[in-house]
């Protein structure tokens, strides 16, 4: 569990001087942000003014996490890569695979029965290649990162689109594909546009109902869920230093709900409180004494229009606590109109369940809070209506709110505490409902809340809140409750009001936890086995993909055009579909379900061009694989947003698709595609979306010359014999394309190891 105290001290000592190198080379002051990529540059970049937005750069990062679901298939491509062990430290959390019916101790049994052979293969694997492995049960990745490994100045990433959670005690962390994981711990640079910077000022103080969640939320409302994309938000000013550490980390959590590459705060007094209070005190003492460098420079504060591409100011004590939803996380309402709104919007008003906790509030400051507005209820006379759930970020935090405690003062009003685990916010919840059809309405402290995600009931309206608002609408059993001015009538027939929320950044006692849950890996890994059943469902050794052909690519059917959303979890839905994470094969039988066809505006029906009949999408690539007939996929803006599941890009690649065309891409997806060897390109001309027609044709040219900033030619051949071309642009620099090229990144890697070992090998 050692947070490898040399490697942030090296860190720490080349700041300074790459931090003034680079001062001297822009002649200009800098950012937080800035000053940490530039701490960071891979050895080989040249120093100068990257273009934002625009320039590939490559860095290297201090560490790798990877959560369950996406750590199979990233472990599988890195155990194609050749290399003995992991060139950064690097840690393994299992907090996927563990689904929420009962409660803690029973969910946890079935989870270790049901994902037995998971697990032991991840166990393994990590023994043998140098990987810290944190058991199931043991928390959720990003809080247990907050906890162990994150550090003010050092740059994470992790294959999780979460992972920004650690920017709240200054590190930048961002969310990856297995692929781009992979890469870094065989020890080659990391790639990255270099971000445009978006600056947050905050001023004032936060008091009485309002809480830290609900700054990102009023920050969604503004961006959207792409106004971030490319982009890093950096929060700042005498507002961002009164926030608790994980305070901060809630709200870096949330920025990959705008899309935003990561955000991330200056360190303060209350990081090193909290770095002191979780046994880091070495580190805190470490970062006190380049304080200066983890801090954006004094003329960025002054003028901050001067060194951010948009600034955003806003002041805390006057900011509302707010719920945003339902079906997107950037739809949001004060909680003053928020009753009107769901009057106007006809939505379901009775609050069926109420869910606290995830990776985006499960510190002890948001269970405290939440556990007095619990208190106040049990002291006043009333009781949850609605269903009502706990889910703690780790077993650090649960074995010490469960000393101190707050979790009976939640059972004692009906509340269920769930395992330390995802569960229901990302759709690993079986939820107990007498119809899934019913229209109905939910409230969580998670971070997303797109159609299906929690439960997997398109009628289910989910809305996103802080842990106390949650708390306080579970008590009043429906949506129109503002428990800033109404009353609610207790057991005695009396009108009550609930007090402001009440708690503690850091428990008063301490943490405590009996055991952790942590297991080293071993000191020599060369002979540990790592045994994969050739026969398992949930488990498949992966197969290279092959090399572009070095033709154009011509003869491509329509597998489906998207209308609207398509997300990660479209693409590749999570709940019952977690079990096959590991096995390419079996999960790509839920490729694009969930995408809404174009022609008919229906989800897994598209037109089989062999046949003439409509069938399931993964069902209907199957039978063009067979036929050797390649297909593309069409989409809508921001393609591919939400969760990084790189599972979204493999699948197609697996079955045969051969590009995705789209007005736009969510970075993450983007870059997963690139790496499989996809073709992602968007169109030149967004209206051209339209000329798509269900039985084209579709030729894809100007490959043999594909270089970085020319576009290619796409052909579309109409079922009446007209055609017309049209231009589809694309991001590709020198490397990507070599990408393409050789079929994957990885088979880049594989013959660069093979390489090394026989040097005679070409």
């Amino acid at each position: 569990m050692a947070f490898d105290i040399d490697m942030i001290r090296k860190v720490y000592q080349q700041m300074p001087s790459r931090i003034a190198a680079a001062r001297q080379a822009l002649g200009r002051s800098l950012t937080l942000a800035e000053k940490i990529l530039f701490s960071h540059l891979h050895q080989d970049m040249p120093l100068q003014n990257f273009e934002r937005g625009k320039t590939y750069v490559d860095f290297a990062p201090d560490r790798v996490a990877m959560q369950d679901a996406t750590a199979q298939m990233a472990l599988l491509q890195f155990m194609q890569a050749g290399r003995p062990t992991v060139a950064v430290p690097s840690t393994v959390h299992c907090d996927h695979l563990i689904q929420a019916k009962t409660g803690a101790k029973e969910d946890l049994s079935t989870a270790l029965s049901s994902n037995k052979e998971v697990y032991d293969f991840l166990s393994s694997v990590s023994n043998k290649y140098g990987i810290g492995f944190w058991k199931p049960g043991a928390g959720i990745i990003h809080q247990v990162v907050l906890e162990n490994y994150a550090f003010p100045g050092g740059m994470m990433i992790g294959t999780d689109s979460h992972t920004p959670n650690a920017g709240g005690l200054g590190m930048i962390a961002i969310g990856v594909g297995g692929a781009d994981a992979c890469d870094v711990m065989a020890g080659l640079a990391w790639e990255l546009k270099w971000p445009k910077l978006i600056g947050v000022k905050l001023t004032g103080r936060l008091s009485g109902w309002t809480s830290a969640k609900d700054i990102i939320l009023k920050v969604a409302g503004v961006l959207t869920v792409k106004g971030g994309t490319g982009a890093i938000v950096e929060y700042f000013g005498e507002g961002a230093d009164s926030l608790s550490a994980t305070g901060k980390g809630t709200i870096c959590n949330m920025g990959a709900e705008i899309g935003a590459t990561c955000s991330l705060f200056g360190y303060d007094e209350k990081m090193s409180a909290y770095l002191k209070n979780t046994t880091r005190t070495d580190i805190a003492e470490l970062a006190d004494g380049i304080r200066e460098h983890l801090r954006p420079d004094s003329e960025v504060y002054n003028e901050p229009e001067k060194y951010y591409d948009q600034v955003i100011e806003l002041d805390l004590s006057t900011l509302e606590p707010h719920v945003n939803g339902p079906f997107t996380p950037d739809l949001a309402w004060p909680i003053s109109k928020f009753a009107d709104a769901v009057k106007t919007n006809n939505w379901p008003e009775k609050l069926e369940v109420a869910l606290i906790g995830s990776c985006t509030n499960s510190s002890y400051e948001d269970i405290s809070r939440s556990a007095s507005i619990a208190k106040q209820a049990s002291d006043k006379k009333l009781k949850v209506q609605s269903e009502f759930t706990i889910t703690p970020g780790s077993e650090q935090v649960r074995f010490t709110i469960e000393r101190d405690g707050l979790l009976n003062t939640f059972e004692h009003i009906g509340g269920v505490v769930l395992a330390n685990a995802c569960g229901p916010c990302i759709g690993q919840w079986a939820r107990h409902m007498d119809d899934p059809t019913r229209k109905n309405s939910i409230i969580t402290s998670f971070n997303r809340n797109f159609a299906k995600r929690n439960d997997g009931n398109a009628s289910t309206h989910a809305f996103v809140a802080s842990p106390e608002i949650v708390t306080a609408l579970a008590i009043a059993g429906h949506l129109s409750f503002n428990p800033l001015v109404d009353t609610l009538k207790n057991e005695a027939g009396q009108d009550v009001k609930l007090d402001e929320p009440t708690g503690f950044e850091l428990p008063p006692r301490g943490f405590a936890v009996d055991d952790p849950g942590f297991q080293p890996p071993a000191a020599d890994g060369s002979k540990v086995s790592v045994a994969v059943d050739p026969n398992s469902s949930r488990l498949q050794l992966l197969a290279p993909f092959p090399a572009w052909e070095g033709t154009d690519i011509k003869g491509l059917r329509l597998l489906i055009k998207a209308k609207g959303k398509c997300t990660t979890d479209h693409i590749s839905m999570a709940g019952p579909w977690l079990k096959f994470r590991g096995h390419l094969d079996n999960i790509s039988n839920n490729m694009l379900i969930g995408a809404v066809n174009f022609f008919n505006e229906k989800t897994d029906s598209v037109k089989n061009e062999l046949t003439g009949e409509y069938g399931p999408v993964p069902a209907t690539q199957r039978a063009y694989k067979a036929a050797n007939v390649g297909t593309i996929v069409v989409g809508d803006e921001n393609y591919g947003e939400g969760s990084s599941r790189e599972h979204a890009a493999m699948e197609p690649r697996h079955l045969g698709v051969r590009a995705i065309l789209v007005k736009s891409f969510a970075r993450i997806h983007e870059t997963n595609l690139k790496k499989q060897g996809m073709l992602a390109l968007t169109f030149a001309d967004k209206d051209d979306y339209e000329k798509v027609q269900e039985d084209d044709t579709i030729d894809i040219l100007g490959l043999t010359e594909f270089t970085p900033g020319k576009a290619v030619a796409v052909a579309l051949h109409h079922a009446d014999g007209t055609s017309e071309i049209i231009q589809a642009n694309h991001t590709y620099n020198e490397q990507q394309i070599e990408w393409f090229k050789a079929g994957a990144a990885l088979n880049i890697i594989r013959k660069q190891a093979l390489s090394e070992k026989h040097p005679s090998v070409k």
